[in-house]
């Protein structure tokens, strides 16, 4: 049992530390997959059982206002989102074709990285169309499904980020995700020896 324990943990440390894009290992809650899972699961278990709890024997809230800025809060959000994905990428050398990921620190890579990492967090920030659902007592909105899906996003969106944050790219890591780990260990690698390099230079 001790040994099954062992190489589990040994395989998880070796995928966190040795096999993701070592940009972003510092990032917020990139350091592991926990953060962003217990977010969720708060989450799930707010709006479908505390939630609805508190709003039982209350009458729902009256979110008009609340709602209009939250909704072009979003809007403006996600026109900056596609703004970033069309001047680091498609409109900047992205190739619609299969490309390998770029692993560099250029400032293009980087911008490009930054904005996957802002539209993982903007899963998050949905969340609240469901805690405005449970406010205004909507609960047959907050379905299973809904909750699996908005649950879902940030998990998977957290991978993308988290092994190949680039060339818009940020599904690759779950479609393909034995080339994706592949190519992030040899992006890690070669960072490492750049960086002994520049040390062994000075």
């Amino acid at each position: 049992m001790s040994f099954i324990v062992n190489y589990i943990v040994d395989t998880y440390t070796d995928v966190m530390e040795n096999r993701s894009d070592p940009r972003v290992k510092d990032w917020p809650l990139m350091s592991g997959p926990g953060p962003t899972l217990a977010i969720v699961l708060v989450y799930a278990f707010c709006v479908k059982v505390v939630g609805p709890k508190l709003m039982e024997k209350r009458k729902p809230f009256q979110l008009k206002n609340t709602l209009i800025i939250y909704n072009l809060i979003q809007v403006i959000f996600s026109s900056w989102l596609f703004y970033e994905a069309i001047v680091a990428g498609w409109f900047n050398g992205y190739s619609f074709r299969c490309q390998p990921v770029d692993y560099s620190t250029s400032p293009k890579a980087m911008r490009t990285a930054a904005g996957c990492w802002w539209y993982f967090f903007s899963k998050f920030t949905e969340f609240f169309d469901t805690i405005f659902f449970v406010m205004r007592k909507k609960n047959e909105q907050v379905s299973r499904l809904h909750v699996i899906h908005h649950g879902v996003m940030p998990l998977s969106t957290w991978f993308g980020v988290k092994f190949t944050p680039a060339n818009g790219k940020a599904s690759h890591a779950y479609q393909q995700p034995e080339k994706s780990m592949e190519a992030s260990y040899t992006a890690h690698d070669s960072l490492k020896n750049r960086a002994a390099y520049v040390n062994k230079e000075k």
